[in-house]
């Protein structure tokens, strides 16, 4: 069993930074991929980050420049470090992981629970 946790969300002014967490716990070998999305206030749910296997990276023009998805291994998280955040970054992000659970690749996938970034001057 996996559980994904995510943390790091917050009030920050425009033009700040937050770095979200997505820990994951429970039978993780490694993060084979992972996932980040977001949902604001009357929005649909947008895909903002991705990391492949092989590290990979693909972002949403909206975002492009400005947030950088990673993970690390050892820890068993990976991170969204969003910078110059603008009042339209608002939304709950959550993460998603595919992660690998033994040595014969057999995979888990699922969320995170989500966390609240909000950004008001």
């Amino acid at each position: 069993q996996v559980q994904l946790v995510d943390s790091g969300g917050g009030l920050v002014q425009p033009g700040g930074s937050l770095r979200l967490s997505c820990a994951a716990s429970g039978s993780v070998v490694s993060i084979r991929e992972m996932e980040w999305y977001r949902q604001g206030p009357g929005k649909e749910r947008e895909l903002v980050a991705t990391m492949t296997t092989g590290g990979n990276t693909d972002y949403a023009d909206s975002v492009k420049d400005r947030f950088t998805i990673s993970t690390d291994n050892a820890k068993n998280t990976g991170y969204l470090q969003m910078n110059s955040l603008k009042p339209e970054d608002t939304a709950v992000y959550t993460c998603s992981a595919t992660i690998n659970i033994d040595s014969i690749g057999s995979t888990w996938w699922g969320w995170g629970q989500g966390t609240q970034v909000t950004v008001s001057s």
